[in-house]
């Protein structure tokens, strides 16, 4: 018998990568200071709501997170991940500013796919699932384009090996999950 999407997430070895809450409508400032919000933009009211009830999911599911959790360096992929995760260790991995870049820096685009590859082979602990919370991507590029707080579930392979995507989920499909148990 096939294992449920539930179960695998239960038993861990994934990787939830997840696009951060609904932010404000506008642009990035052009030289974005990382630690200076107002360079930004940031998670609107309906994108907290969203990573609040996000975090819910996973505590109610019993899906089991490897810390720290993966972020992005905005200020609007930190607050998601504080927000749905509460006072949990976040790694801010500067790697996820690339990808935010993807559409902008053609030239850095393979070494950026070759990067995202290498950590995406990577396996988290048995019995963990790695959360990264991060952007989406252009379409057709990486991860493809992911809805706000939306989450690409990957199955690494191990280095060298590739990885797989089991299922691409917008929040609603993530919270319907609950009545699949």
């Amino acid at each position: 018998m096939e294992k449920s999407l539930l179960d695998l997430l239960r038993e861990g070895g994934l990787i939830l990568y997840v696009r951060h809450g609904e932010a404000t409508v506008g642009e990035d400032q052009p030289y974005i200071h990382f630690q200076n919000c107002c360079t930004q933009r940031n998670l609107s009211e309906l994108g907290r709501r969203q990573a609040i009830y996000y975090g819910d999911i996973v505590r109610y599911l019993r899906i089991p997170i490897r810390l720290p959790i993966q972020a992005s360096p905005f200020c609007r992929t930190i607050e998601t991940a504080q927000l749905a995760f509460g006072r949990v260790p976040v790694q801010i991995n500067p790697f996820w500013f690339e990808v935010y870049k993807l559409d902008a820096n053609p030239l850095g685009k393979e070494h950026t796919l070759n990067t995202l590859q290498s950590i995406l082979e990577m396996k988290p602990p048995k019995g963990t699932n790695q959360v990264i919370i991060a952007h989406g991507f252009p379409d057709h590029i990486g991860l493809g384009q992911i809805s706000n707080m939306g989450t690409v579930i990957i199955r690494p392979l191990g280095i060298g090996k590739g990885y797989e995507v089991l299922k691409k989920l917008s929040l609603e499909d993530f919270a319907a999950l609950v009545s699949s148990q």
